[in-house]
């Protein structure tokens, strides 16, 4: 018996109305924009894509480079225009595949700006070009003349499912001795947010941190639960609301509280989307024998079931590394790990021309901003990037073989400065890649 044989198949090809994938579609192109708007206003496309002298790429993706100016403004604006189409449902594949290309383009050209939130906009337009999302209340839909508004279930349970793995693994995350029997960061983070109107009192005491970390855990492990049960739905909407506005007010995190309050739309019921649809076109909805049931094509229900075994097992892939992982982030990214550590460190470099018997200090400040220097300082993977970045630029200058040694020290959740990297060893020699990093000292407590 194959996997695809015990599936409810039946099921995720029920046909299903289009009004919560409608509504979420027009929600997603809606804050996209304004991301990119505020992203644009605060002057970060040049900041973050332009101004930097060296960016971190991501293994095997080193030929995603910055277009310099104007080519990053130009791939913004397209990103916009792509955001437009799919609010609007206009063009709607061509508009979700260019969003998808573009904004992850732009996450892979430097790690140093790497956001949970950024790689789940990211799955999330790759899932949108997967589903009809503009079969009804679109601009495809008004240009083709025909408003078909029911879509095959999967397209709508993919999308639910996905935010329900985000949460689920983020609450899992949080299941470590730091987060529940220290309340760590947020003990460290809290009392620095004392001024807050309304609550700012209530952050120096430590049992605000211990509630606050319990709470996450348990809202970020059950809320998928209470969202699609329909007797507690509303009540877990509302808790979605609070948790995302108190975590939008406390800490700087962009967009990402508000995208996932309107995301989380997509767990409400047919009638409760047809209602809000009904207000815009009324008497526009048309009802359809739910019997019916689409048929799919075999490569796609494999690639689906591929796509999320592989959302479900990257966050378990630091199991594959030995040491701790807030100390060596080895298998960190891309495991909805969101906002578990304060982690702090410095860094300085030793380039050595052996051939000429000469050694030059380097620190990081004379080739990165303040935010690249920030990140390398914490993140193996980037400390050996920029001592490769040193190698071939005096290797360059010099007209000879060099070695790079670094200095190094880091801090986690605020339990003390102890040494990094091995500085004994020769980082020019040291080949980047996913094996297991054992030029990172030992953490000891």
């Amino acid at each position: 018996m194959t996997v695809t044989n015990w599936l409810p198949t039946y099921r995720l090809n029920q046909a299903k109305h289009i009004a919560p994938l409608a509504t979420f579609r027009v929600a997603f192109g809606v804050m996209m924009l304004a991301s990119i708007i505020r992203f644009g206003a605060n002057g970060w496309i040049a900041k973050q894509y332009i101004e930097p002298e060296f960016y971190f790429s991501y293994y095997g993706f080193e030929w995603i480079q910055s277009w310099g100016n104007p080519g990053m403004y130009i791939l913004f604006a397209l990103m916009g225009i792509a955001a437009i189409g799919i609010a609007l449902g206009a063009f709607y594949k061509y508009s979700a595949s260019l969003f998808f290309l573009s904004f992850t383009y732009v996450e892979l050209i430097d790690k140093t700006n790497y956001l949970n939130h950024y790689y789940f906009v990211s799955i999330i337009a790759f899932l949108l070009i997967l589903v009809p999302a503009n079969k009804a209340y679109s601009v495809d839909a008004w240009r083709m003349k025909k408003q078909d508004f029911y879509v095959p279930a999967w397209s709508i349970h993919i999308i639910i499912l996905q935010l329900s793995l985000v949460y689920f693994f983020a609450g899992l995350a949080k299941l470590q001795s730091d987060w529940l029997l220290e309340a760590l960061p947020l003990k460290i983070w809290l009392p620095s947010r004392a001024d807050t109107p309304i609550i700012g009192a209530l952050l120096d005491y430590k049992w605000t941190a211990y509630f606050f970390s319990w709470f996450g855990a348990f809202y970020d492990l059950t809320i998928p639960f209470f969202l699609l049960w329909k007797r507690t739905r509303v009540f877990a909407y509302l808790t979605v609301i609070a948790f995302h506005f108190m975590t939008a007010a406390l800490f700087q995190i962009g967009m990402f509280p508000y995208i996932m309050v309107v995301s989380t739309l997509i767990f409400f019921s047919e009638d409760f989307h047809k209602k809000l649809w009904n207000k815009l076109f009324p008497q526009r909805t048309q009802d359809l024998q739910k019997s019916i049931a689409y048929s799919n094509p075999a490569v796609l229900k494999y690639f689906i079931i591929l796509y999320f075994g592989l959302q479900i097992l990257l966050p378990f892939r630091y199991t594959l590394y030995p040491g701790k992982l807030f100390w060596t982030e080895q298998g960190y990214r891309f495991s909805w790990r969101v906002m578990l550590m304060e982690k702090m460190g410095y860094s300085q470099f030793t380039v050595t021309v052996p051939e000429q018997n000469k050694s030059y200090e380097v620190f990081p400040n004379q080739y990165l901003t303040p935010v690249q220097e920030k990140m390398m300082n914490t993140q193996p993977d980037m400390i050996l990037q920029f001592a490769h970045f040193l190698r071939d630029k005096y290797q360059t200058d010099f007209d000879a073989e060099v070695e790079v040694f670094v200095e190094s020290y880091a801090a986690v959740n605020g339990k003390g400065s102890r040494p990094f990297i091995n500085p004994e060893v020769n980082l020019a020699t040291i080949e980047r890649g996913y094996q297991h990093k054992n030029w990172v000292l030992p953490y000891n407590q």
